[in-house]
């Protein structure tokens, strides 16, 4: 795993005068994805990046800094981003089950909205007459879904959606301005992208009125530190996309994006101190100061969530012959585990660990399950 200085000299600065467990951001990273993105070359465009990767209030300032908007589905992350001074149509809102309370407080903010079924859409269409409003697509049979580690978006086993029949009964609805798509997360895989996309254009026929796409994210990154997910080309192919649909129906519609985890995961590292190393069999037991609970990925995804991982000494990468490790947390939960059968140097008390692509999905995702309280996030 590659540690920039700027990140290593402060983690060693970090644990001279703090042993708790820390994120460290690196904020030319989080910049950078946000402006490849945003240099996709087709417009009109908007993108919008998804907070439930990361909901810190300092990131959100960074990632409006370089011109993106937000994509929320709660209330209180509707508040946050309002409070930050994302405005209306920046933000997108789309979300399930909605009742009227919440269905108000979207269309009060005067943001963008997308509807999950024929249910949802009747209650707007009761409570706002005549208020556009985009819904939320399932490709059901029109493509093979792929089943990712937050299990199916897309396809009959996904709950999310209108149902291509349901979509087609919405032939000619004039309130319905934007179809919005997300097919899967931490997806690799370019021809998948397109060939759902395509999918979801076979729909712009039927409404009239219809202003934007949205292609929701899902982008994926590998899990040894590289970055193989090429914006570029994929923005490339998306122009060319964009560009053939507004030559075959007439419409320069408006494209939106939701990155997610792609935006800050490479960006975030998760630094604790080694406090025990106990040896089972032939393998190295490595006890942190951190639990799970503060690091929830490994926790709700055990067999997916996999982190690089590396062994700090006296502010520097240590070496040695790999050992076989597994790193645990300081609860007595029995799944209290980091990371299993990770190839690490033989560690000692007093080392650091640090844990890589921490910079999504991971501080978010606190829980209070076993009482540990938040780690400290600071960007660099």
């Amino acid at each position: 795993m590659k540690i920039s200085e700027k990140v290593l000299s402060h983690i060693s600065q970090h644990f001279i005068n703090d042993c708790a467990p820390v994120y460290l951001y690196d904020t030319d990273k989080i910049r950078d994805y946000c402006k490849r993105f945003i240099s996709i070359p087709y417009t009109p465009k908007t993108i919008h990046f998804a907070t439930m990767a990361n909901s810190n209030p300092e990131f959100l300032r960074i990632i409006r800094e370089e011109g993106m908007g937000v994509f929320v589905n709660s209330p209180e992350h509707l508040k946050l981003v309002s409070e930050i001074g994302f405005k209306e149509k920046e933000i997108i809102f789309t979300a399930s089950a909605l009742c009227n309370d919440t269905m108000k407080l979207a269309h009060d903010a005067g943001v963008v909205v997308y509807l999950d079924s024929p249910g949802q859409l009747e209650q707007w269409q009761k409570l706002f007459p005549g208020k556009p409003v985009g819904i939320r697509c399932n490709l059901g049979r029109m493509v093979t879904p792929i089943k990712t580690h937050a299990s199916y978006f897309i396809g009959e086993e996904s709950r999310l959606g209108f149902s291509p029949e349901e979509i087609s009964n919405q032939k000619g609805n004039k309130n319905i301005i934007g179809l919005h798509l997300y097919v899967g997360t931490d997806i690799l895989n370019y021809d998948y992208f397109f060939a759902c996309y395509q999918s979801l254009l076979s729909f712009i026929k039927l409404f009239p009125n219809l202003r934007h796409i949205d292609l929701g994210g899902g982008f994926g990154i590998n899990y040894n530190g590289s970055f193989p997910f090429d914006i570029e080309q994929y923005g490339k192919k998306l122009k060319v996309m964009m560009e053939e649909v507004a030559n075959t129906s007439g419409k320069k519609l408006c494209l939106m994006l939701e990155p997610g985890r792609i935006i800050g995961a490479e960006a975030g590292y998760f630094a604790c101190l080694v406090t025990d190393v106990k040896i089972r069999k032939d393998k190295q037991l490595i006890g942190i100061n951190a639990s799970t609970t503060q690091f929830p990925r490994p926790l709700f995804y055990p067999e997916k969530a996999i982190h690089p991982v590396a062994i700090i000494r006296d502010g520097v990468l240590a070496n040695g012959t790999p050992v076989m490790s597994n790193v645990y947390g300081c609860s007595t939960y029995s799944r209290d585990y980091f990371i299993n059968d990770a190839s690490v140097p033989k560690t000692k008390i007093g080392d650091w660990v640090i844990f890589g692509n921490a910079g999504s999905y991971c501080a978010a995702a606190y829980t209070h399950f076993l009482g540990f309280l938040p780690a400290e996030e600071k960007f660099l």
